[in-house]
């Protein structure tokens, strides 16, 4: 009978509790990720943004991070159908659709960080790039480039007449006009293939990001590293959002997540990029990899390419409403203001 009271006092106490201080419903941002579980987007950049999130929110939404919901190809139809909130996705696995999306891609032949090109970016896609409608169905919650593209090879090359010939991993856009122009064979293989594909023999080399040295192991078998500075492409990615997400909170919770993503979070995708590849270079480096930088002609030799390149580029979507001119200058001087900024390195260490 005590016991029963107890229960019922118990009760009595909780019912009270819950009329005089309701628990609020919280709104959770469903995220679909394809990378690797030990990715940094899946380390460092989704804990991150939720981490803000829920501070800017004050606990009213949240984000889960859901793992294999579909191919790297298949994301913006994820989320434009509803079926996640929000993703990351990389332009070039949709060739077609994204063609202004190249803009960052090129190189300039100058160092520089992911970090400051995401936020010029991040500029330069609000200022011009948006208008053209790219990503319609889905709202754009950040943009991002990943690190310094180069070359790795099995025999050591120090000049680009070296490489005439070869077998060479590409993944589609610049990279693979670059390669045409360097008279290299493309062969087209997603990253993870490359340790398979060199180790049997299939390609001589690849051209990927500093961070695939260490994350795909491909210090163990393409040895060594042809370098430019700025690396001899870029790659163009996006966070973006179900735009149906909205009417799930308010428009005051809405202004709070917009105010921690757009440039914070495009700075924090290429603060990811930078931290990756210097992880790379360091395994790299431990397994007694060489890197050779490319000589002054051959950066000559390279210029002149990309000035071609950047022409077909200017010609092949002057039908999107866009100066690309005036957005290619654009995105140039803001990367040198970027540079200057301060790095969102400090915020992400608060967290």
């Amino acid at each position: 009978m005590k016991n029963t009271n107890r229960l019922m006092i118990g009760a009595l106490a909780a019912f009270g509790l819950s009329l005089t201080a309701p628990v609020l419903a919280q709104e959770t941002i469903t995220v679909s990720t394809w990378g690797g579980p030990n990715h940094g987007i899946n380390t460092l950049v989704w804990p991150t943004w939720k981490a803000w999130i829920e501070e800017a929110t004050e606990g009213r939404v949240t984000v889960e991070v859901v793992h294999d919901m579909g191919p790297p190809a298949a994301q913006m139809e994820i989320v434009a159908d509803g079926i996640a909130d929000a993703t990351w996705i990389f332009h070039g696995h949709m060739s077609g659709r994204f063609e202004l999306t190249q803009l960052p891609e090129f190189p300039t032949f100058e160092a520089f960080t992911s970090e400051a090109a995401s936020a010029a970016y991040w500029r330069t896609y609000q200022e011009y790039l948006a208008q053209a409608e790219e990503h319609r169905g889905v709202d754009v919650m950040a943009m991002g480039v990943h690190g310094p593209g180069q070359i790795f090879t099995r025999d050591q090359v120090d000049s680009l007449d070296q490489l005439s010939g070869k077998r060479v991993r590409v993944g589609g856009g610049v990279m693979s006009d670059l390669a045409s122009a360097m008279n290299v064979s493309g062969v087209a293989l997603p990253p993870t293939g490359v340790y398979e594909a060199a180790s049997q023999g299939v390609i001589d080399g690849a051209m990927l990001t500093l961070e695939g040295l260490r994350s795909f192991r491909v210090a163990e078998v393409l040895p060594h590293t042809l370098t430019v500075d700025g690396g001899f492409y870029r790659g163009s990615f996006a966070i973006v959002m179900n735009p149906m997400f909205w009417d799930q909170v308010s428009p005051e919770d809405r202004e709070a997540i917009e105010a921690v993503s757009g440039e914070d979070l495009s700075r924090l995708f290429g603060y990811m990029m930078d931290a990756m590849d210097e992880r790379g270079v360091a395994f790299a480096e431990e397994q007694g990899n060489t890197f050779t930088e490319a000589s002054d002609e051959d950066i000559e030799r390279l210029s002149e390419v990309t000035d071609e390149l950047i022409a077909e580029w200017h010609d092949a979507v002057q039908g999107r409403g866009v100066d690309t001119e005036a957005a290619l200058e654009h995105f140039r001087e803001q990367l040198a203001l970027a540079t200057e900024g301060e790095s969102i390195a400090d915020r992400v260490v608060r967290q």
